[in-house]
This record gives structure tokens, C-alpha cells and sequence, in this order.
């Protein structure tokens, strides 16, 4: 190689070796004013640019740190980069994971040529220096190499392959002391550092810990009436209770905490006085971002009740009678059977009742809503339970981080103004962004503390009230026919670290999170991920949830992103709620319903940190996962493609729109693969359920493909959540704004939104409706309105505004789309009227009605489906446009003893369309279905006529209408048991009911 005419022997060859390692001369010509050069390691393709050396601005030497692409061009600058690098400051990164007693890991590349040490300090004075780690004390490491014993690599699959570091057993009784300080691990050679990180301790903590504090009953325990507080911190070298006599005052009495070496467990108890007194943890505790020992004021996460905005927690009995409505003790439950028997409505608290004129003002948007009986909304919630649904779903209701509870610093729009604007006016939204953050609302899911119920939604928000008025509520709800779902997000928290409405970080910091590689938290849910593969974690959901079960009397929990719990996790929570018993904890927990989103992305992506709740891995488990295959079938699209993609409701192929991005060869393709998937969620989403798929073959649902995974994950139809709209992305009315022809009529727009909620009510397993979609419900084309305010999402119990023309949605997540949104929102020939969301309701009740009124739509067993349900008009040769669907009773096995078949046909197509097949005998109109456009359907001589856009049931009765002399229907393992007296009797009274509910008791608007 040769630089201005000067060669040297090629490869250069080192010129020694000071205590900073080999170095290399370059002999340059006198008076060179720089040096060009690339330093290569030989074994990448491309080694970067070439590196300029400028003699008469940095001298002339070139340092590279071990392991580093980067390289300096003084010493200082090369030990400041190595410092940084290797240490982090021993605040910033935290390379290293403590995973038990014995075994560490160090994501670098170690060998057993070096000196390794666990160095640490009870007082936060380690430092990196020019020689190694100073300050504290160290103890011995030995390097065993790279290959993980098998049980750790079950806990920790994201560390296998790391360099594996063991503490020797002589020193295993040092470690609690150790980890109530500074912890780092640093390696020598000669007397030289080589590299140090500070410690993830969350593996050795559940070593150490968990076992034993997993039975301690943590926050505050009543034993008769003195209270008795604890508080998980193994880390803390102290912790101290400040009691305060009320919410507001300064004055405080310090009390130190009592520790328990065993279980790492802090406690204090009372006196009997304390009770409903306010009070805060006061914790010494080492952060590592501080680099220092720190004292922590901070609330209760096991908190009870609070202060206004959360400031303190308050000490209270939650079986204190005071916070009980009357008859809270002997309440009892609408009749539940099975899992399958449920009908969800998720509702948000607010959107409820804000705007309703019939609810007492200071009760609007709050718990005290749902117990004004005679109010537009519970009449319309009641006559929605008369009518099949089961289950009201609320969107998070505890203790929320990002609303102000002092309802008097809140701030609104002028509703009225704002009504007078035109529907694709700019002006709504900019109305409503100017107080985003400032009003009453948010969806809630950011939380502060897990298991408080939210003090927006109370009249008083400062203390315990909140408790009796979450319980009115669900009083309330329960003797109005509903149960109540609890939206719960355990896989985040709103802060973590030192930020002020961070609380698990202050007691046990860097414990209750997933943290990446580096011991940064990791944010892929929006927010800070906590970790509930770690035991103390996962032990605070599952008391969470067993106290809304318990105290609370909550009939079930969907669980947001639950694909970033681990799926160890829900089956203990799922234990946890079987084993409750109305004899010991006064409810039957096996009757409460455990489902979520099992979404597979972020660091827990693919089992990356263990088998997590994934649709894929939940199969069999009793656990539902929402179904987004018949999501995106009906709809058309994604979540994440253009609005305006078309499903099989929304008139692919049958009805194509102007706009497209499936080529028109392609349409009918597409079309009758996204049927398959409509049919196996028909199904139950069983995996082993055959059907007859698009090319004519016979193939199970686990070999239906859904955009490369099995469309079918399901074990059982309890296990598959049917639903095409949720409070996420548009709402079902919008979508199919965007979706149909341009000139397709409103009248055409509301059949379409009857059809496609037809298709959830008539699956097996478990339907889901977004609160409003039986009235058209709008958010003027929103795609996320998760903090747009009441504006754009408050429900109108009137019928006289379906939420349409509110103006262009918020800017910041629907700007792009404005000038698609406004050529919708300013056509009036699509806006609904009265009228329509009144149709629109009563189709709806048709289809709940229907519903309930057999139970051959509610199968109980995989085995049941697979047996007696079977689809007609499949394979290459269908007719587009329709799916037909035939369930039978099983002769010797009856559960309906009304009815041997149930047939249901769906139209989508814009024209009216025939249909023929043989072997079905007779059929009538079911005789809930005899009004309107749907009963325009017929049958005659084995040929079905199906209007337009249409859903059409036919029933051939049972003659017999007597159960037969049959063994009683085989036990799922998956639901409680029922006999077939049983199962009949359900049936008989679910269509008195029902026939009664539609033509002689609906309250009509």
C-alpha cells in the first residue's frame, strides 16, 4: 500500500505493545499534513468510509476501543468514549443480568483470560476509572462460558448465547445486603480495565423473594379493626409510613416500617383509628439512573382508595358496610350457564351518559350514570339485555393517570356552537384540540394505580366514595340484566423511573418493567411495559383482578395487549379465578370471563421473552382472544391499510367501489378467501374444524391461511371473540362510509351495517359489539379517538345523532385523510337520520333475540360444532355473494327443543339473489324475523330467495318438542357442566324470553 509515495510492508505489522494494548507505526513522510487510512478487521465486506487524520488539528495518533467501530484521535477522548461505553456511568446502561443466586449474564464478548468482579456499594460511590471500578467493595467472579443451563433459558430466552458469569456459593449469603445498594460487574486484565456495566436484578430478586412473599397479603389487610400495611421493597434500606390525619394537610406522623428478611416484605400495624386516614411510603432505595441512594415519597401500588388526583392512598376496609350499597351482601347475578351464552357490549363510562339531559348533572360521566334507571341510556341498556346481551364491557375504569379529577379546573367546547358548523368543517376539531388534556376525557388506558377505581368518574373523587359508587354501578347494571366486564391494561403503566406519576420504579427500581438490553424500559405498547414474567408483577395483576372479582363483584376481564403477558401468566390467572367460590369469596369465579387482544409484536414478539398470550398460544386454555380474521373479512382491509378497501360485507368483488387496490382479476380470488375466514370464525375457530375451502379441497381451519398464520387458533368456541368494530380505528358506520360505492344509498349503508353485525351475532363463541353500533354509531370518520374529547364521542340515547358531520376528526391522527374524510362528511345523502339508527337498533335486537332464542347459535363444545354445523355453497363453483350455514340437533344429544335446524344466509351483494340445495325439509322464517327488509327472504322447493344485502334465518321445527331418552351432552372441559334438562330448559326460557322481549316488553324509544 502506498500514501504519497511512501510503501511499507503489506500487511503492517505491529510495533509493540504499551499497557493500552498492540499498536501500529505509520512511517510518514517529514512534513505530511494528514493521513488517509481505513482500519479493517478483515472479516467485513465493507469496512466504511475512508478516515481523514489531520496532523495540525489532532495530532498523530488514531485509538480505537476494543469492540467499537468508532475511533478518536486523542487519548482523552478515546478513555472518555471507553468509560462511557464500557460503564454507561453505571447509570445509563445495564448490560449485565443477575439471574439468580449463582449466574449472571454480560451481554459481551468474555473470555476466561480476564478477572471479573461483582462490584458494589451500599452507598452509591462506585466509579469508573483509569483503573477499573473504584469505590465499594467487590467479590469474585468466575467466567463459565456461553451455554445456559436449560431452566434459565426457559425464564430468559432473550439472554441465551450471552457470556455467563458465576458468583461462587460462599458468597450467596451476601447477596440481599448486595442488592440494597450500587451493583455492577467489571472485568481486568493486567491490572486494566476491559469493561464494566451495571446489574438487571429482576432474576436473582424472584430467586431470592418471590417464593415466600407470593402468600404475603400486600397494601393494607383489616384483622378485625386494626389495619395492617406492607409493602414489597428487598431493595429499600429503609422505609418509613407517613400517615396523614385527611387528603390535604401537611402535618404527618413518620412511623418506620418493620422488614422481613424472608420475603423482602416492609409492614407496620395500626391502630384502629387509622382507618380512612391518608398515607404515603417513604423509601430509601438506591436508583440507578440517579446514581445515588434517594428517598422516595410514593402511594401504595396495592392502594385502595386515593386522594384526589392520586397525591396519597388512603387506608380503608373494602368490607367496611359504609362503602356497600344496601343488599350488596345478597345480591344476585343474571343467569349465566356457560361462556358461550355470553353477548359483550363494550362501553365507555363517560361516552354513556355525558351528553344525556335525563342523568342528574353532577352524575354525568360517572359510576352514578349507570344506577338512574329511568334514564335514555339504562332504558336503552335494558332493553338491550331483554333483547340477548349479557355483558356490558367498560373501558378502563380504575385509577387513570392522564385525567384531572378536579372536575372544576376542566374545560369544554360550546356543543351548540359547534353543532352549528358544517360537517366537514376544520373549525370542531380545532375547538376541541385547543382543550385536549384539560377536559373530562381519555379512553384510560394509561394507568396510575390498578386497583382504585377512577376518580373522574365518581361525584367525589377525594377519598372512598369512588368505591361505593363503582359498586352501585355494578349493582345497578347486575339487576338490570347485564354483567359487567372490567377493560383492565396490566402490560403498562402510564410512568416509571423517578417521573412524578411513576410508582413500582420508586420502591423496587428497575423491577417491575421489561427493560431492553441496554436496562432501558421498553415502550412497544405506547407506554412502559411492565414485565409479569416477573413473579412479583404477575403478583400484582392476579390480587388486582381478584379484588375487582371479589370486592367488586366484576364478571370479567379483557385484558389489552395481553399478547405481551406470557401466557404462564393467564393460566394463572385464570387458576386463581376457578378456584373462588360463592361460599368463601361470595362469587363463582369460574363463571368469570377472561379474554384479550393477542396481538404478537414488540420485544415479547415470536416467544422472544417466553411463550407469550398470543392467539396462537392460547389455544386451549378458556381464554378468548379477539378475532381480527372476520374483522378484516366483513370489513374489508386492515387496521393498517387504506379505509377504503372492501370486504366481503362491504361489496368486494359483488359491488366493487371506485376505488381499489386488489386489480379486478383478483377481486373474486380475494373475496372467496376472505369467506373462509368468515366461516371457520363461524365456526368457532376451531383448528380441527373441517370445511370445504375456496379451490374445492377439504382442509381443517388450521390450514386456512390468514396473511401467513392459521386462520383458526381456537380449541373451543369460548376461546374465539367475534367482532368487526371496537373503540379502535373507525367505528363499523364509518368504515362503511368509506368502503361502499360512492353512489351506493343510505338506506343501502344500513343494510350493509345490519348485515355485518348479523355475522357476529350468528358465530360461535362469544359476540363482541362496540357500544352504538346498533344505531349507527359515528366519530365523523375518527380513526383514533382515544383523547378526542365527548365532542366526537359522546352517545346520544335520543336517536337523534348518531355522532355523523361532527366536523373533521383531530388533525394529528386523521390529517392525511381530510380531503377523503370531507368529501364523505359533506355529502348529506349519507347522513343518517332518526329514522335509520331507530331501524338500525331494531334489526340488532333481531339479531341478539334470535340468538338467545336457540341454543344451537351458543354450541358449547368443539365436538358439538364439528359435528352439527356445516356450511352450503363452498368451494370454486359458490355464488359469490352468499354464505349459507345449516346447524343441527343432535337426535340423541337435543339442546334445542324447539328447533332441529337452524339455516342462516347472508346476501351481500347488491342484487337480490336465488340460491338452491337440497336435503334440508322444511324451513320457515324464524318468528322473530317477520318484519322489514330481511323477511322478505324465502324458501320453497329447496330454493332460497335472499333480497339484497340481506341476513336471512329459517328454523325447521321440532315436532317432538320432548327431550329425547339420550346419556346427558358430553362435558366440555372448557365450560361447566350441564345436563340436557338443563340445557333445554335454558333454551325453552331464552325464547320465551326473547319472543316476549321483541314483541311485548321492548321499551321503545
Amino acid at each position: 500500500t502506498a500514501v504519497k509515495g511512501i510503501t511499507w510492508e503489506s500487511p503492517l505489522q505491529p510495533a509493540g505493545q504499551d499497557e493500552y494494548g498492540i499498536y501500529w507505526v505509520v512511517d510518514m513522510q517529514t512534513g505530511a499534513e494528514n493521513l488517509n487510512y481505513i482500519i479493517h478487521s478483515g472479516d467485513v465486506k465493507d469496512p466504511g468510509p475512508d478516515q481523514t487524520l489531520e496532523f495540525n488539528v489532532r495530532g498523530r495518533e488514531i485509538w480505537q476501543i476494543e469492540g467499537s467501530a468508532n475511533q478518536y484521535t486523542t487519548l482523552e477522548d478515546a478513555m472518555a468514549a471507553f468509560k462511557a461505553a464500557s460503564l454507561g456511568n453505571i447509570q445509563d446502561s445495564a448490560k449485565a443480568f443477575w439471574l439468580n443466586e449463582n449466574f449472571l449474564v454480560w451481554d459481551a464478548e468474555l473470555s476466561a483470560g480476564n478477572e471479573y468482579f461483582l462490584n458494589y456499594s451500599p452507598t452509591g460511590e462506585l466509579e469508573l476509572t483509569e483503573n477499573g471500578i473504584q469505590g465499594g467493595d467487590a467479590l469474585p467472579l468466575v467466567y463459565v462460558g456461553t451455554v445456559m443451563r436449560p431452566e434459565l433459558v426457559e425464564r430468559f430466552p432473550h439472554l441465551e448465547g450471552m457470556s455467563i458469569l458465576k458468583l461462587m456459593d460462599d458468597y450467596v449469603d451476601m447477596i440481599p445486603e448486595v442488592l440494597r445498594g450500587q451493583v455492577a460487574v467489571s472485568a481486568m486484565s493486567g491490572g486494566l480495565p476491559k469493561g464494566a456495566t451495571a446489574i438487571q436484578a429482576a432474576g436473582v430478586l424472584d430467586a431470592l423473594y418471590a417464593e415466600s412473599a407470593s402468600g404475603v397479603v400486600l397494601g393494607a389487610e383489616f384483622v378485625g379493626d386494626a389495619p395492617t400495611l406492607r409493602v414489597w421493597a428487598p431493595t429499600a434500606t429503609s422505609v418509613a409510613l407517613r400517615l396523614f390525619d385527611d387528603s390535604t394537610t401537611a402535618d404527618y406522623e413518620s412511623l418506620p416500617m418493620d422488614y422481613d428478611p424472608v420475603t423482602g416484605v416492609w409492614s407496620i400495624t395500626g391502630e384502629s383509628s387509622w382507618k380512612n386516614k391518608f398515607y404515603l411510603y417513604d423509601v430509601e432505595v438506591f436508583v440507578r439512573q440517579e446514581g445515588a441512594i434517594v428517598n422516595n415519597l410514593v402511594t401504595d401500588p396495592y392502594s385502595f382508595s386515593l386522594s384526589l388526583n392520586s397525591m396519597r392512598s388512603q387506608i380503608v376496609d373494602l368490607n367496611d358496610p359504609a362503602l356497600m350499597p344496601a343488599g350488596w351482601d345478597g345480591a344476585s347475578k343474571p343467569a349465566l350457564e356457560a361462556f358461550t351464552d355470553i353477548v359483550l357490549y363494550e362501553l365507555h363510562i363517560r361516552d354513556f351518559s355525558v351528553m344525556d339531559e335525563t342523568v342528574p348533572a353532577d352524575e354525568r360521566g360517572t359510576f352514578m350514570a349507570f344506577t338512574e334507571t329511568e334514564s335514555n341510556g339504562m332504558k336503552h341498556l335494558t332493553e338491550l339485555a331483554n333483547a340477548g346481551v349479557t355483558h356490558v364491557h367498560l373501558l378502563p375504569a380504575f385509577d387513570i393517570a392522564t385525567i384531572n379529577e378536579d372536575k372544576s379546573a376542566w374545560e369544554s367546547v360550546d356543543f351548540a356552537a359547534l353543532g352549528e358548523l358544517a360537517p366537514d368543517s376544520p373549525d370542531q376539531q380545532a375547538a376541541v384540540n385547543a382543550i385536549r388534556g384539560a377536559d373530562g376525557f381519555n379512553w384510560g388506558y394509561d394507568p396510575y394505580h390498578y386497583t382504585v377505581p377512577e376518580g373522574s368518574y365518581s361525584t367525589d373523587p377525594d377519598g372512598a366514595q369512588r368505591i361505593l359508587e363503582f359498586r352501585e354501578m355494578v349493582q345497578s347494571l347486575n339487576e338490570n340484566g347485564l354483567r359487567v366486564v372490567m377493560d383492565v391494561v396490566y402490560n403498562h403503566t402510564n410512568a416509571s423511573g423517578q417521573s412524578e406519576k411513576s410508582v413500582l420504579d420508586k420502591i423496587v427500581p428497575g423491577y417491575y418493567y421489561r427493560l431492553n438490553n441496554n436496562g432501558a424500559v421498553e415502550t412497544s405498547t405506547c407506554c412502559q411495559n411492565t414485565a409479569t414474567e416477573n413473579a412479583m408483577m404477575r403478583k400484582l395483576m392476579i390480587d388486582s383482578v381478584l379484588t375487582w372479582a371479589t370486592a367488586y363483584k366484576v364478571d370479567g376481564f379483557r385484558f389489552d395487549l395481553m399478547g405481551h403477558h406470557m401466557v404462564d401468566d393467564m393460566v394463572a390467572l385464570r387458576e386463581a379465578l376457578d378456584e373462588l367460590t360463592p361460599a368463601a369469596n361470595g362469587v363463582d369465579g369460574s363463571m368469570v370471563y377472561v379474554y384479550g387482544e393477542g396481538w404478537n409484536f414488540g420485544e415479547v414478539a415470536d416467544n422472544a421473552r417466553g411463550i407469550n398470550a398470543t392467539q396462537l398460544n392460547m389455544t386451549g386454555n378458556r381464554i378468548g382472544t379477539f378475532n381480527d380474521r372476520i374483522r378484516d373479512a366483513v370489513r374489508g382491509g386492515s387496521p393498517f391499510t387504506d379505509q377504503r378497501e372492501q370486504g366481503f360485507a362491504t361489496g368486494l368483488y359483488t359491488d366493487p367501489s371506485e376505488y381499489t387496490s386488489i386489480p379486478a382479476g383478483a377481486q373474486l380470488g380475494t373475496l372467496l378467501e376472505q369467506k373462509d375466514w368468515i366461516r371457520i370464525t363461524l365456526a368457532g375457530n376451531l383448528v380441527d374444524y373441517e370445511l370445504v375451502n375456496a379451490i374445492g379441497e377439504t382442509v381443517t381451519g388450521a390450514e386456512i391461511s390468514y396473511n401467513g398464520n392459521p386462520a383458526a387458533y381456537a380449541a373451543n368456541p369460548e376461546e374465539n371473540i367475534v367482532y368487526v368494530s371496537a373503540h379502535d380505528n373507525e367505528t363499523l358506520f364509518d368504515a362503511i362510509q368509506y368502503k361502499l360505492p360512492a353512489d351506493a344509498t343510505l338506506e343501502e349503508r344500513v343494510q350493509t351495517q345490519s348485515l355485518a353485525l348479523s355475522i357476529v351475532a350468528f358465530s360461535q363463541g362469544v359476540p363482541f359489539f362496540h357500544a352504538g353500533s346498533e344505531i349507527l354509531r359515528s366519530k365523523s370518520m375518527d380513526r383514533d379517538s382515544y383523547d378526542s374529547g365527548d365532542w366526537f364521542n359522546a352517545l346520544d340515547w335520543t336517536l337523534q345523532d348518531n355522532g355523523w358531520g361532527h366536523g373533521l376528526p383531530v388533525e394529528d391522527k386523521n390529517g392525511e385523510s381530510w380531503d377523503v374524510i370531507g368529501s364523505y362528511l359533506g355529502n348529506p345523502e349519507i347522513a343518517p337520520a332518526p329514522a335509520d339508527m331507530a331501524s338500525s337498533l331494531e334489526l340488532f335486537e333481531q339479531w341478539t333475540s334470535i340468538r338467545q332464542s336457540s341454543p344451537l347459535f351458543r354450541l358449547r363444545t368443539a365436538d358439538q360444532v364439528k359435528a352439527q354445523l356445516t356450511f352450503l355453497n363452498t368451494g370454486p363453483s359458490q355464488i359469490p355473494g352468499v354464505i349459507a350455514m345449516s346447524i343441527v340437533d343432535d337426535a340423541n344429544n337435543r339442546v334445542d327443543m324447539n328447533y332441529d335446524r337452524v339455516v342462516v344466509l347472508w346476501n351481500a351483494s347488491p342484487e337480490e339473489t336465488t340460491f338452491s340445495t337440497d336435503g334440508l325439509g322444511e324451513l320457515s322464517l324464524h318468528p322473530l324475523l317477520k318484519d322489514g327488509h330481511n323477511s322478505q327472504a324465502a324458501y320453497s322447493d329447496g330454493i332460497f330467495t335472499l333480497p339484497a344485502r340481506s341476513t336471512a334465518v329459517f328454523v325447521h321445527e321440532n315436532i317432538i318438542k320432548q327431550p329425547t331418552a339420550a346419556p346427558d351432552v358430553e362435558e366440555s372441559p372448557a365450560t361447566p357442566a350441564a345436563n340436557n334438562t338443563g340445557y333445554l330448559l335454558a333454551g325453552l326460557a331464552a325464547i320465551i324470553a326473547a319472543v316476549a322481549a321483541y314483541f311485548g316488553l321492548r321499551k321503545k324509544k
